[in-house]
């Protein structure tokens, strides 16, 4: 790694790079020369729509052919799992298309990413090389905010459901319920706890229900279950024989509509309604990243938002996330993964029979004026700041909600405040707000939003 990058001097991770400076040193240094190449990126995802990037590379005589594709393959990948697709078509150079398609090629060191991919959108992942730009075609969609009638919500997360039911847009009754998805491998376990879940929000409107509004962390296409962590365990054809339609049976069981949708966009459809607020990105770190995003018409784009998976930090030697074996992805830095990492970078020792929920609380219950709680939630912050930094170059974000369990008590607050000290400092420019839950989100929760993905009429 030639390009160079300033110093953050974080003291549990003094070797983090931003992507994001990365980034902007990389172009600054292209730019700087006499003669560069221009480079469009095109990603294709279903129904035929895609997104464009532009970009600058350094010509061949400048001799940074690795500089190049490092910089090329963090910016596909980091694109990929925002825009989600199946097709990419690279314009610029042809010995930088070749080397990018044996990256995300099934036998390269990305292959995870591109089978991952033709999971969801059930196409052959491809790589191709183009003169011109192909035709971009673009496509948002309207999500939520239906009110009226008696709806169930249901919200499936990685360590509990919350289920409501909501009459009018007034909740009637709520709850939170534990579970254990990712420890189970059998598929009947997971449709059981979803049931009877379910089945109590029926009974709160004496079985008289118009629709189901589902929030589900995983990727879902169709009402469908295409990926999803929260069925990790369960072996392929058992997902594709119970998992796949999971809602969708219990919904048919029911007799009712239904509108399943990534939990992330559902954070953000939430935030919108309680904060009033559009052009939101909406962030929940708990067991991992869930994102979503509003743009300016209140509308989702249609995107993939799996920032769990895109790159935050280009160092070399960064931590390495389990699942697809990449480095400096964003579940590794927005979650409590985060938190237990720098906790036992500053000496703190877990017993091992405590699950990772049981480990951030026990960090999130040292004294508010410790130093090593504070350094922990110090660094997230800082994290979080360049992170935005990065997501602003690819999203048009004005308002960030940030939720999930890690920004619970005195740490969230403590993230938040060196979130926008770096922000102000750093990337004033950009205008981003950082917010917490307040009490009308609270009162929408996460389950009551799910609720409203449904049009009944």
């Amino acid at each position: 790694m030639s390009i160079k990058t300033h110093e953050i001097n974080l003291k549990l991770d003094p070797t983090f790079v931003p992507a994001i400076t990365y980034h902007k040193n990389f172009q600054k240094e292209v730019l700087a020369t006499s003669n560069y190449e221009k480079v469009v990126i095109v990603v294709k995802r279903n129904n035929d729509l895609s997104e464009k990037y532009e970009t600058v590379v350094f010509n061949k005589a400048e001799n940074r052919f690795d500089d190049n594709i490092f910089y090329l393959e963090r910016l596909v990948k980091t694109l990929l799992w925002i825009y989600g697709g199946y097709e990419i078509t690279f314009v610029g150079p042809v010995e930088l298309y070749e080397k990018l398609a044996e990256i995300f090629s099934d036998k390269g060191s990305r292959s995870f990413d591109s089978k991952f991919m033709e999971r969801i959108y059930e196409e052959e992942f491809k790589v191709i090389h183009a003169k011109e730009v192909p035709l971009v075609k673009s496509g948002d969609q309207a999500i939520g905010k239906h009110l009226e009638g008696r709806r169930i919500g249901f919200d499936a997360g990685g360590s509990d459901m919350k289920v409501s039911a909501v009459i009018d847009g007034e909740p009637i009754y709520s709850e939170e319920i534990v579970w254990l998805p990712k420890l189970n491998s059998d598929p009947l376990y997971h449709k059981a706890q979803i049931r009877a879940a379910i089945q109590k929000a029926v009974d709160k409107l004496d079985g008289k229900v118009d629709g189901m509004g589902v929030s589900s962390a995983g990727v879902y296409m169709n009402n469908e279950a295409r990926v999803a962590s929260l069925f990790i365990q369960v072996p392929d054809d058992l997902f594709k024989k119970h998992i796949k339609n999971i809602y969708i049976d219990i919904a048919k069981e029911l007799n009712i509509p239904l509108e399943v949708a990534n939990d992330g966009d559902v954070t953000a459809l939430a935030g919108s309604m309680s904060l009033g607020f559009v052009e939101l990105l909406g962030i929940a770190m708990g067991t991992s990243e869930a994102v979503g995003y509003i743009n300016k018409d209140g509308h989702i784009a249609g995107w993939l938002n799996e920032l769990a998976f895109a790159p935050v930090d280009f160092q070399l030697d960064g931590p390495v996330d389990e699942w697809s074996g990449d480095i400096g992805v964003g579940c590794k830095y927005f979650s409590q993964d985060a938190v237990i990492r720098l906790a036992e970078a500053a000496g703190i020792v877990f017993d091992e029979k405590l699950t990772l929920a049981e480990r951030l609380k026990q960090v999130q219950a040292l004294p508010e004026d410790d130093e090593t709680f504070r350094e922990i939630f110090k660094t997230i912050g800082t994290y979080l700041a360049y992170g935005l930094a990065y997501y602003a170059e690819f999203y048009d974000i004005k308002h960030v909600l940030l939720l999930g369990r890690v920004m619970s008590g005195e740490g969230g607050q403590i993230i938040v405040q060196v979130a926008e000290k770096v922000l102000e400092e750093q990337f004033f420019d950009l205008g981003i707000s950082l917010h917490l839950p307040n009490e009308k989100f609270r009162r929408v929760g996460q389950s009551i939003a799910a609720a409203s993905l449904v049009n009944i009429k």
